[in-house]
């Protein structure tokens, strides 16, 4: 029973590990790819850092945004993702919608009035799906820094190499033990009986 469990809980570190380290190639390769966010089948995953859209989207959390190329489609109640004067993203919801959908009136759900000015059509890099993963950003953006990088990269890096030089090394313990183990006991030597 111990030998299956300790099999088990071996092919779950193992996989741990490699998943973390595949995950985070990705996540940085992505990122630089994509100038900072990844995108996943065609949507654009962003990151939140501020409260304004709480409490449907959490501070820290990750959002997938569906880009679209028909800027003036949005409807009051949508949630878009923008770039706002100061050339900053930001994921409002449309509270107007003026000039037939040339110009947005957005406001942040937690905020207590509108933006202070209107979102032009052009400016819309398309709409929030709904998919938001709490506090992913947070661990997105660590895992993007330079910091986080080296550290997530290589972190899992050592650790399944030392997992797997430690699991060679029982291995041949075992082998070791098991060759000492079949080694036939030497025979004494019985001198043959005297004849008188």
């Amino acid at each position: 029973m111990w030998r299956v469990t300790r099999k088990l809980i071996s092919g779950f570190t193992t996989a741990l590990l490699f998943t973390l380290l595949v995950v985070t190639l990705f996540a940085v390769i992505s990122s630089q790819a994509a100038d900072g966010e990844p995108n996943v089948f065609g949507y654009e995953l962003k990151t939140v850092l501020s409260g304004s859209m709480e409490p449907e989207i959490q501070t820290g959390s990750m959002i997938a945004v569906q880009p679209t190329e028909e800027t003036t489609q949005f409807e009051k109640g949508d949630v878009i993702t923008f770039t706002n004067p100061d050339d900053n993203l930001v994921t409002h919801r449309v509270h107007e919608v003026e000039n037939d959908g040339q110009q947005y009136i957005t406001k942040g759900d937690n905020n207590n009035s509108t933006d202070a000015e209107p979102v032009l059509a052009e400016n819309v890099l398309g709409e929030h799906t709904g998919l938001t993963v709490p506090f992913l950003g947070y661990a997105f953006v660590f895992a993007t820094s330079e910091q986080g990088a080296v550290l997530l990269l290589i972190l899992p890096g050592v650790l399944l190499l030392a997992y797997s030089a430690f699991t060679v090394w029982r291995a041949l313990r075992q082998i070791e033990s098991s060759k000492k183990n079949e080694e036939p006991a030497t025979e004494e030597s019985v001198s043959p009986p005297r004849q008188e």
